[in-house]
């Protein structure tokens, strides 16, 4: 997991660990520096219902390209759904999503890991992703994709394209002052977020943790399990 996510580093001096992940941390820079419509952490929980029905839809899109029906989309599946979405990205660049994605690093991305993939896309690529959404006809995509960028945005108190565990308890006490538990459950959901332990959470790290929190992850791996 340690080449997926980067290897493990000072939670003081977190540095991207490959250009994706460097132009990740820059776009979610850029839209920090605009702030984020989110105020608290408690807001994005009550999000949940409607990130979790938003991002079911895009089952649509992943059966559709899942071209032999084994529950998992393929490099060569990925380019075919670029190309029919048009999403303008050379094959280089569709390598490193799909490397970045494939976490359990078996050459096949399953679903819960094609969501995360649209949502890098979405920020890293915003006209080409709505084009791809108007064409899908998945209107709330576009939304959905913003509110998680907008929820991480809120965590990363710095504005440095990470979330450090200071900043995970200051957004919980935020939502929860004056609870004595509030401490607990925010190292709770730092632990669930970084994955590799470095002390520091990615974009990539939160959007795989959301996706688990609002159900889809253990919902969707029992479906593909009984494939």
């Amino acid at each position: 997991m340690g080449g997926i996510f980067g290897k493990s580093v000072s939670s003081r001096h977190c540095l991207p660990e490959s250009k994706l992940e460097a132009e990740m941390v820059e776009a979610i820079r850029r839209k920090a520096s605009k702030g984020s419509a989110i105020k608290s952490f408690n807001s994005i929980i009550l999000k949940f219902p409607k990130i979790d029905e938003s991002l079911r839809n895009c089952k649509t899109i992943f059966d559709q390209f899942d071209e032999d029906s084994n529950g998992m989309i393929d490099p060569e599946e990925l380019k075919h759904c670029f190309h029919k979405l048009e999403i303008s990205c050379p094959e280089e660049e569709i390598s490193d999503l799909f490397e970045a994605c494939d976490i359990r690093e078996n050459m096949g991305m399953k679903f819960n890991e094609f969501i995360v993939l649209l949502c890098l896309v979405y920020l890293l690529k915003e006209p080409a992703a709505l084009q791809a959404k108007s064409g899908m006809g998945l209107p709330n995509l576009e939304a959905t994709f913003e509110t998680l960028v907008e929820a991480f945005v809120l965590l990363d108190k710095n504005k440095d394209g990470y979330v450090s565990k200071n900043e995970m308890v200051d957004a919980i006490n935020e939502t929860t002052a004056g609870e004595r538990s509030s401490g607990h459950i925010a190292m709770r959901r730092f632990e669930e977020m970084d994955w590799d332990k470095n002390g520091m959470v990615s974009f990539k790290e939160f959007l795989f943790a959301c996706i688990r929190w609002v159900g889809i992850d253990d919902a969707e791996e029992e479906d593909n399990d009984t494939k």
